[in-house]
């Protein structure tokens, strides 16, 4: 077992709730030991002790890896034309999905993998060393169970998604759609995947069907998360809280009996603002969630048509600019609480016994993420201990 030591890091974000430094358990002047894959020790640098090597981080601030869990990545096509459309003034609404599905349906594995390989590499760059993504694009047997194998290949944190939006060959007969996503899609895709989702929105798939369909996945062994509330009022939220999904995502329409719901559970409240600011929508009220004590976390919702980015980093400049977070809560949210909606103990804080994941930022503390918008700050990260 080799060590490595990583010093003259001027603030080290460690996300440990023990040290009395507030939230990000941040260490000034500091110093971690690396071990293989996983952070050894962490403190001042003046405590630090002996390794076999070390790496000095020149100044830089460190913060734990991002863990992006809200993606969408096996695609095939372009919707720009639909960007460009909403941009002009058009509303935004769930149907767009279905060009992506067929260009999605027409395209061959190798490309497939490609794209999902382009843009978790792309997503690296930023710092991102855990991202969770989804089928959802093909919606067939074939299709969904494809996305899948191929997601699979690239990240452990793999979500079947069929019940994305009603397949258009079943657009007449929804409870038909929604018995095959329950059935031989289910049986076919369940063994690539540990999470299932669905679209719980007006457009896609009312409570009703929503409930039948998570229960199903759950009862093949998939852990639960829920896209809910993003478009109007809804019984998403509700519904995932009931069952003990891992996370209700998007979180942008809630009642004050949403958001006690959230704060008395596990449920993690997932908030994608990169889906607001790509549609000109509502933004997610964070300060009430935070105020009430609900648990939140942010993700890029990286999609082709209503979120087509995979920067963290943007979405934290966004969080604090427009949904009232501080620069603290948003780091937090993009780390522990993301790990937090993956229900992962091993990632989103460098304390003794995590993975190592690093992000080294060009800038002395965390907060010039939100501070410097747009600049790329993210100059170097390890992922289980290894620089990539």
């Amino acid at each position: 077992m080799s060590s490595t030591l990583v010093h003259n890091i001027t603030t080290l974000v460690t996300n440990d709730p023990d040290r009395e430094t507030g939230p990000l358990g941040l260490i000034q002047n500091a110093a971690l030991v690396v071990e293989d894959d996983k952070v050894a020790w962490v403190g001042p640098a003046a405590d630090a002790p002996p390794t076999d090597t070390a790496h000095d981080a020149h100044g830089r601030a460190v913060i734990p890896g991002f863990v992006d869990s809200h993606s969408h990545l096996v695609f095939a096509g372009d919707r720009t034309a639909e960007f460009n459309a909403r941009m002009s003034g058009q509303a935004y609404a769930a149907g767009g999905i279905r060009t992506t599905v067929a260009a999605t349906r027409a395209a061959s594995d190798e490309e497939l993998g490609d794209n999902v390989a382009r843009y978790l590499a792309e997503a690296l760059r930023q710092g991102t060393t855990t991202l969770e993504t989804k089928s959802g694009y093909g919606l067939t047997v074939q299709d969904e169970a494809r996305a899948l194998r191929i997601a699979a290949e690239h990240t452990d944190e793999v979500t079947y998604l069929g019940a994305h939006i009603v397949a258009p060959e079943y657009a007449d007969d929804p409870a038909g759609y929604v018995a095959l996503v329950t059935g031989e899609m289910l049986d076919a895709c369940a063994p690539y995947a540990r999470w299932v989702d669905v679209f719980c929105e007006k457009g896609a798939f009312d409570g009703d069907q929503a409930r039948a369909i998570l229960t199903a996945g759950q009862a093949k062994g998939l852990l639960a998360r829920v896209h809910a509330n993003q478009l109007t009022y809804g019984p998403g939220v509700q519904l995932a809280v009931e069952l003990g999904a891992a996370s209700a995502d998007h979180c942008t329409h809630l009642t004050d009996a949403d958001v006690d719901a959230l704060a008395n559970s596990a449920t993690v409240a997932t908030l994608l603002p990169g889906a607001e600011f790509s549609t000109r929508a509502q933004w997610p009220d964070a300060r009430r969630l935070l105020d009430a004590g609900a648990t939140v976390a942010l993700s890029t919702d990286c999609n082709p048509g209503s979120s087509f980015t995979s920067s963290m980093p943007f979405c934290i400049a966004l969080a604090v600019r427009d949904m009232k977070m501080t620069p603290d809560e948003a780091i937090w949210s993009a780390t522990a609480g993301g790990a937090a909606a993956l229900r992962r103990t091993d990632i989103g804080r460098l304390t003794p016994g995590a993975r190592a994941d690093l992000a080294f930022l060009d800038a002395p503390s965390h907060v010039h993420l939100a501070y410097r918008p747009g600049v790329p700050l993210v100059s170097e990260v390890w992922r289980a201990g290894r620089r990539v």
